[in-house]
């Protein structure tokens, strides 16, 4: 501080005389020599420089915004039959599609379903299916109700999962976002802002088709899936068939698609086994 105050008052004096000499001393400025303000500066602490790669571009240092992770799987037709399937769902509160094994009945039910439930077009996902044995009876099955129809409803666990993750459906059916439902307990209901979709209705007599296809309600869309050529029931008991030459020609508000063999997507072997068996 005092050699700071002594030049500060040497330059005082020079200014003060004018640049003329006192006392046989004579000060002369030169130029880019030692300045106390920049001494200042120079001792004064710096700031640590971080140290960023060579490569980057200022442009990648800007944050990004968030992206949305989702994967959501697009279904798209893979015959005509399917395309019109598919538009008849979107056009129609009630749908009936009948076909062959391997033609894509149930699964374009269930992703119209998981769509509508995830647009928010409906509150909830219905899923009815006949507990009907393939001829082949086990006896009686533990558990509650959805245990029991576990076995007999795993082709719609297995389209949902393949739309949704596992623990998705686990957590949907346990909040009632989906819902399991029996045919045998259906009688009474009245299905308010949901997607139904019945499965395997071939085995499905015509007083029961009948009895769930009036449980449609407001904001409802009702998708009934069956073969009557692979009905587990005897021929005359199936009602599919009947109930669908019966809906098909009142026409209006409702849909019945017939699939044929050449919608098949499974294995070519299908195709060809169902012109023989």
């Amino acid at each position: 501080m005092a050699k700071r105050s002594a030049v500060r008052r040497i330059r005082a004096e020079y200014n003060a005389r004018d640049g003329r000499s006192s006392g046989g001393v004579h000060l002369n400025v030169i130029e880019g020599g030692w300045d106390p303000a920049t001494e200042d500066q120079r001792h004064a602490p710096r700031k640590k420089k971080r140290s960023q790669p060579a490569n980057d571009h200022p442009q990648q240092q800007l944050r990004e915004p968030p992206r949305d992770q989702a994967y959501v799987k697009n279904i798209q037709p893979k015959s005509e039959g399917q395309s019109k399937l598919m538009e008849a769902i979107d056009t129609s509160n009630l749908v009936l599609a009948l076909g062959p094994a391997g033609t894509g009945k149930t699964y374009i039910a269930i992703a119209k379903a998981v769509d509508a439930l995830r647009a928010g077009t409906v509150g909830r996902i219905v899923l009815c299916r006949p507990a009907v044995d393939a001829g082949e009876n086990i006896g009686f099955l533990p558990g509650d109700m959805e245990e029991k129809l576990a076995p007999y409803l795993r082709p719609l666990y297995d389209a949902l999962q393949d739309r949704m993750s596992a623990k998705q459906v686990k957590a949907m059916i346990a909040e009632g976002q989906i819902e399991i439902a029996s045919v045998g307990f259906m009688r009474g209901r009245t299905l308010n802002n949901a997607f139904i979709v019945v499965d395997e209705a071939q085995n499905c007599t015509y007083v029961q088709l009948k009895m769930i296809l009036t449980r449609l309600g407001w904001n409802s869309k009702m998708i009934v899936t069956g073969d009557p050529a692979q009905s587990d029931l005897l021929p005359e008991l199936s009602g599919l068939a009947p109930v669908a030459d019966k809906i098909e020609s009142m026409g209006g508000d409702i849909g019945v698609v017939r699939l044929a063999q050449a919608d098949v997507v499974r294995h070519p072997l299908v195709a060809k086994m169902l012109d023989v068996l």
